[in-house]
């Protein structure tokens, strides 16, 4: 970044605003950008609204080129870093991908990438679910790529290596959310016949791994049975950037927008 050029009440890098209180603290009041295929981040900035409610949110939901689950990995990197870049320029202090596509496909990438931190969405749901599992099963469901990749996996083992994960596709969940069909007699079958066989494996814990899927929730539960618990990345991931922000003293306490 530019070197800071001291204005009243504020310093200003680039876009990047941070206010000067009174009493001599400064606040940090650059927005966090959240990025996503669709709509399914909606829930990430939601809960990140929520545990933050100070912060300013910059979203973008790339719905032109949605769904990433069933797009090569390459590709996914390729619309991840134009969609971040584009986040990025806006003077954002944290960019958060809230795709559990995009994370698995692309995080290690944009990690190096960007001189802000970045987050995804797949190991705060891992480190939740390891500590919610009653007896280590635990299911996984997302799209495809998210599968094929083994992250939640990696992620969930790197907690408790004794885990039983087991991942499931389920491409059917991300047209029927942005179509907005997220109830009725069709939905559920679509559901109850795409999580077939988890039902049949008796897991103890379900990462909802699709920030799609938690619109889906209720009818998830419903099929699951209510042993089961959901484990929704946006909550966990919204807790990780609240962390990440105070450790580096970043977080922006005021009421004030630029």
């Amino acid at each position: 970044m530019t070197a800071a050029v001291r204005e009243p009440g504020r310093f200003v890098t680039g876009t990047a605003l941070f206010r000067e209180e009174s009493w001599g603290t400064v606040e940090d009041v650059r927005p966090i950008g959240v990025f996503d295929s669709g709509i399914g981040g909606l829930t990430v900035a939601a809960a990140i609204s929520r545990e933050l409610p100070n912060e300013q949110i910059y979203y973008f939901g790339d719905t032109a080129r949605c769904p990433y689950g069933d797009r090569d990995p390459e590709e996914v990197v390729q619309y991840s870093i134009q969609v971040l870049d584009f986040l990025y320029e806006q003077g954002v202090k944290m960019l958060v991908v809230a795709c559990n596509t995009a994370t698995a496909a692309a995080l290690p990438i944009l990690v190096e990438r960007y001189d802000v931190p970045v987050l995804g969405v797949i190991q705060p749901g891992a480190r939740a679910a390891t500590t919610i599992s009653g007896h280590g099963k635990i299911g996984v469901i997302g799209t495809a790529v998210t599968v094929r990749s083994g992250a939640y996996e990696w992620a969930v083992k790197e907690v408790d290596n004794s885990a039983d994960v087991i991942s499931l596709a389920c491409p059917a969940f991300v047209p029927l959310v942005e179509r907005g069909d997220l109830q009725g007699p069709e939905v559920e079958s679509i559901v109850r016949e795409s999580l077939e066989t988890l039902v049949a494996q008796s897991v103890d814990t379900l990462i909802l791994g699709c920030t799609h899927y938690p619109l889906l929730q209720d009818t998830i539960q419903l099929v699951m049975g209510s042993r089961v618990r959901l484990i929704s990345s946006a909550e966990e991931t919204a807790r990780e950037v609240r962390l990440r922000l105070a450790a580096a003293g970043e977080l922006n306490t005021s009421n004030f927008h630029p």
